[in-house]
């Protein structure tokens, strides 16, 4: 060989050298590990497709295992083991378990749920320091929880929840700058909870129920950002806590609470669950909590509340659940909770109300009752000035004897009381925070607030019309008023007699309809009704003379005429250009509206070709979806029904139904896509060279890149975090694989991440800038 060519061999060893992957043995380490766990866990059947040769990051994932990689590192690991698991055996050893765990240093999101865990929670596990969100519920676990884990200073979610944790609540939880989920219920917690937990900022949910603590609350108003509360089932008490007026969750069930409901109560106009049941309150119950716009579950029931109720009480059109069983309450039950409706529950045994059922006790009883707790009715508080001593005394005497009469009374009615309620099956009651949310979805949303179902606002009953009256509203369906004809029918404009504007769909009927199908369908039309859709307001037949088949249907929704959210954040209508604030709650509320279509009625609707033409905005700037899918519509005109992107619409209806929910995920990637950008995306080439601009924008360094890519008009007034949190979540809507898109809930809690973010930076501008606003004064919720 020509020693001069012995340059160049080298310098091709060199190459082959610097090819071969640098992650080769951190990958074959991490591997190693998670077979270790396997092995520590004991083999558990939710792992038994895990080998030596599996692909960890690649391979196929399951609901109960997930393993997530970035640049061939494991950043989450889900295991989720079967509900009931026993504990592992004795040669188990936790502290080799997370040992073996540190080799994977940077996991950000670690489940392990239901594996039989057992022992003392590692102080090593503070070496993860990459952790985010930590979810170890359903195990064994026991011990103080270890001052150690106050290391990992990028925590969000702790949940702690079924196991045997003993020992105070620590005092340094409020040393994690982003902790916005805690739970830690049933545990064996004992004592006061810290003072330092009314100064824990972040936190979003607080969970302590079925535990053993006791003593009042600390201070928690300072929590501005505290949307649930539920600590069940303790000793706790007996002042009311102090809280923010933004919670939407207030579970104090099961407690030692007393004396009056604050009166500021009744301006929580974000409430949506209040349990106070099964406490010590007394006085005065406070009508206005039954007409809160946000409240939809309240319960006070096993109190000693008293007040006198009357018919023309008001309630909130969201309220769906009402106990007032178990107090001194007298007078009428309104009649907004005594009419019948299979959507509404309400309880309102043993009290003195005067138009219920044969479980109320006589007026006396309830005053009775009052005066045995030191309650004086209201009319008996009025001093009586100059009277004499005579009369003092004599006044005096006759309370006495009906206190101790009263007493007697309250005391043989309430065993009696009690062997009732012992015979009585306990009620369920709809299960909160970390219990109701599926340990996946704790995983993947960034912070968890909890989701409700709203109703209709301000739209009127569903109802039957008459042909008549829709040739009326549109002059004999006049050519002035059509709207336009698509695969479902022509569209047309009417106005009732009334004035409203509505839309009428006019869709010709098949024979092969069924009037028992039909009648099943309008069922479920009915049912439409929610803030964020053109929500259905009833139907019209039209008959065949011949043999009285349906001919024609006309289905009535309610009248967007604000234009299109596309109109709005695009230049098609000149000085109506929505705000960054603006865009985020049009699109929390398109969200709200998908998530109705999918859980709020039964069965859900899914692949709803959703499209921002579609998103109509009304005098308020709320967004409103007006096109779904109407199993109707489609069994009518034989369509398939699909979305852009979304190869798996066109493999049949059994791919639809089985990732029908991603396919609406994807187009709401789309919308927000646009709604970043300003401009019309109109093909699926435009949204691939989208895509990749909006990737390399949040891999840059700093904020310039990105907003060269956001509609000017919206980046005037727009926060960086609040820009780049819906960017990342518009990509992941945008998977290729339906499997890896997120699911609605987590996109909705983006989105409110976001604009919360962007809210509290708007909040920090206006006070530089000298404003008399305040933070908490500016940064008023955007969500609708």
């Amino acid at each position: 060989m020509d020693i001069r060519s012995y340059p160049s061999y080298l310098l091709i060893l060199i190459l082959v050298l610097i090819s071969i992957p640098s992650t080769t043995q951190l990958q074959s380490s991490q591997a190693w590990s998670l077979l270790r766990i396997q092995h520590l866990l004991n083999y558990p059947s939710v792992l038994s497709s895990w080998h030596s040769y599996t692909d960890f990051c690649y391979g196929d994932q399951s609901p109960s295992v997930t393993v997530v990689c970035y640049e061939d590192t494991v950043t989450q690991l889900h295991i989720l083991g079967d509900v009931g698991s026993p504990s592992l055996p004795k040669s188990f050893s936790i502290d080799s378990f997370f040992t073996t765990l540190t080799r994977l240093p940077d996991l950000r999101v670690l489940t392990l749920t239901s594996l039989g865990l057992w022992g003392p929670l590692p102080a090593k596990i503070s070496r993860l320091s990459s952790l985010e969100i930590v979810n170890m519920s359903s195990n064994f676990l026991y011990g103080s929880i270890p001052q150690q884990i106050s290391h990992l200073r990028n925590l969000q979610t702790l949940i702690l929840d079924d196991n045997r944790f003993s020992g105070r609540v620590p005092d340094w939880l409020n040393s994690f700058p982003l902790l916005a989920v805690l739970s830690f219920k049933n545990n064996n917690l004992t004592g006061p909870l810290p003072d330092s937990l009314g100064s824990t900022k972040s936190l979003r949910t607080l969970v302590l129920s079925s535990n053993n603590l006791s003593g009042d609350l600390p201070d928690l108003s300072g929590l501005t950002h505290l949307q649930v509360l539920d600590v069940e089932n303790n000793s706790l008490g007996p002042r009311f806590p102090k809280l923010a007026r933004k919670v939407a969750t207030i579970v104090l069930k099961g407690n030692r609470f007393s004396g009056g409901l604050p009166a500021e109560m009744s301006s929580f106009f974000l409430l949506q669950w209040l349990d106070v049941s099964s406490n010590r309150f007394v006085g005065p119950f406070i009508p206005s909590l039954l007409s809160l716009p946000s409240i939809h579950y309240l319960s006070i029931a096993g109190n000693r509340f008293t007040g006198m109720l009357s018919q023309n009480m008001s309630c909130s059109e969201n309220l769906e659940f009402a106990d007032l069983s178990l107090n001194l309450l007298t007078g009428s039950l309104p009649s907004c909770l005594s009419a019948n409706s299979k959507e509404k529950v309400v309880l309102f045994s043993a009290n003195c109300l005067a138009n219920a059922d044969s479980s109320q006790h006589p007026s006396s009883y309830c005053q009775n009752q009052a005066l045995a707790v030191g309650i004086l009715p209201q009319k008996q508080k009025k001093r009586t000035v100059g009277k004499g001593i005579i009369v003092v005394s004599v006044v005096g005497s006759v309370v006495g004897f009906a206190l101790v009469v009263g007493l007697l009374v309250f005391l043989g009615l309430r065993r009696a009381n009690m062997r009732r309620a012992s015979q009585r099956p306990p009620r369920r009651l709809i299960e909160h925070a970390s219990n109701g949310y599926p340990t996946k979805l704790l995983a993947d949303a960034r912070y968890i607030t909890q989701t409700m179902k709203l109703g209709a606002l301000g739209v009127p009953s569903y109802r039957t019309f008459s042909l008549e009256e829709l040739e009326g509203a549109t002059n004999n369906f006049d050519a002035s008023s059509f709207m336009g004809e698509g695969s479902h029918g022509q569209m047309y404009r009417g106005r009732l007699s009334d004035g409203s504007l509505v839309a009428i769909r006019c869709l010709k009927v098949k024979k092969s309809q069924s009037s028992q199908n039909l009648s099943r369908h309008i069922e479920l039309i009915s049912k439409l009704r929610h803030r964020h859709l053109a929500s259905a307001l009833g139907h019209c037949f039209e008959y065949c003379l011949d043999d009285s088949t349906v001919s024609r249907l006309f289905l009535i929704f309610e009248h967007v005429s604000n234009g299109t959210l596309r109109s709005n954040i695009s230049q098609v209508v000149p000085g109506q250009r929505l705000t960054w604030t603006q865009r985020i709650s049009a699109a929390i509320g398109v969200v709200k509206g998908i998530q109705f279509l999918h859980g709020g009625i039964i069965p859900g609707l899914f692949a709803n070709n959703l499209k921002i033409t579609n998103i109509l905005l009304d005098q308020n700037l709320v967004a409103k979806i007006s096109s779904y899918n109407l199993p109707l519509l489609a069994e009518n005109t034989k369509s398939e029904v699909g979305a852009a992107g979304s190869s798996s619409i066109s493999k049949g209806s059994i791919d639809r139904v089985k990732h029908g929910d991603k396919v609406d995920v994807y187009d709401l990637g789309v919308i927000l896509m646009e709604i970043v950008c300003g401009r019309p995306v109109t093909s699926q080439c435009e949204v691939e060279i989208v895509k990749n601009q909006l990737k390399s924008s949040i891999t840059a360094d700093g904020a310039a890149r990105r907003r060269s890519i956001v509609d000017p008009v919206a980046s005037r007034a727009c926060c960086d975090e609040s820009l780049k949190t819906v960017m990342e979540i518009c990509l992941r809507c945008l998977s290729k694989e339906p499997t890896q898109r997120p699911s609605v809930e987590d996109v909705l809690w983006n989105l409110q991440f976001a604009a919360q973010v962007q809210d509290a930076w708007r909040a920090d501008s206006l006070s530089s800038e000298g404003s008399p606003l305040s933070p908490s004064q500016a940064s008023r919720s955007s969500f609708n």
